[in-house]
């Protein structure tokens, strides 16, 4: 079966986006992952189609109904009953576990994951507590939705999937695959600008290039991402250089 996503959404016109472009679409066409998306209205209760209502205890702006919500999520996980055992029902939330390359890969790894976006002041307590909802930040700042969340995560997930990336590698030699940021990259011509090429990159000797590599993402990350480098550096074996 293929990595499948679902996503419930107030404007599934948003998708798949950009997600039907590049990798991801070329990946999409050909099958290697599936996308089904729900529009969160078709489950209101009314002819005004209403998701929404202001705040107990007042306050601005609106919060998303946990009446309408539960029932979008249940439709949705009973129309794909035999897919979603151990796939993750992800909302986006400021206050959520930060997406990082770690939780890529758990996502990717189960197969598939429901994704709900939030809108307005964000969704009724009630429904994070009654449903096992993991929630998931994209950073330490506001969006209108989580539907650009989703982009990030899907994008992420889906160029790891078999087949999607053109080299293996790919995946392996790049930011965050061992906990540092990528070294710098370098291609013809041999110089522009007054600037070349380092030369150790030009002499075909393999593991010099891969010691140099190394030298260069660790002196990246120690200096552009200190928190990274300091859970690198606990990880790292003794003696390592």
């Amino acid at each position: 079966m293929p990595w499948n996503a679902r996503i419930l959404t107030l404007y599934p016109a948003m998708f798949p986006g950009p997600l039907g472009q590049s990798l991801a679409g070329r990946a999409l066409a050909e099958g290697r992952w599936s996308l089904t998306v729900v529009d969160i209205r078709d489950f209101a209760r009314d002819k005004h189609r209403t998701v929404d209502d202001t705040p107990f205890g007042g306050g601005p702006g609106m919060v998303m109904r946990p009446d309408v919500l539960a029932n979008a999520l249940d439709a949705t996980l009973a129309d794909a009953e035999g897919e979603v055992g151990g796939q993750p029902l992800i909302y986006f939330s400021p206050r959520g576990r930060r997406l990082d390359q770690a939780l890529v890969h758990e996502v990717k790894a189960a197969g598939g994951a429901t994704l709900l976006c939030g809108r307005f002041e964000g969704v009724d307590e009630r429904l994070l507590q009654a449903r096992p909802v993991v929630e998931v930040s994209l950073g330490d700042f506001v969006l209108s939705g989580g539907e650009i969340a989703a982009y990030a995560l899907l994008d992420a997930v889906v160029r790891l999937l078999p087949g999607v990336m053109g080299a293996e590698e790919s995946g392996t030699e790049e930011s965050f695959a061992d906990g540092l940021l990528e070294y710098p990259q370098y291609t013809r011509p041999q110089e522009w600008g007054g600037l070349a090429v380092p030369d150790v990159l030009l002499s075909g000797h393999h593991e010099k290039i891969a010691a140099w590599r190394r030298e260069m993402a660790e002196k990246i990350t120690a200096e552009r991402r200190p928190d990274l480098w300091e859970s690198y550096r606990r990880r790292k074996p003794a003696g390592k250089n």
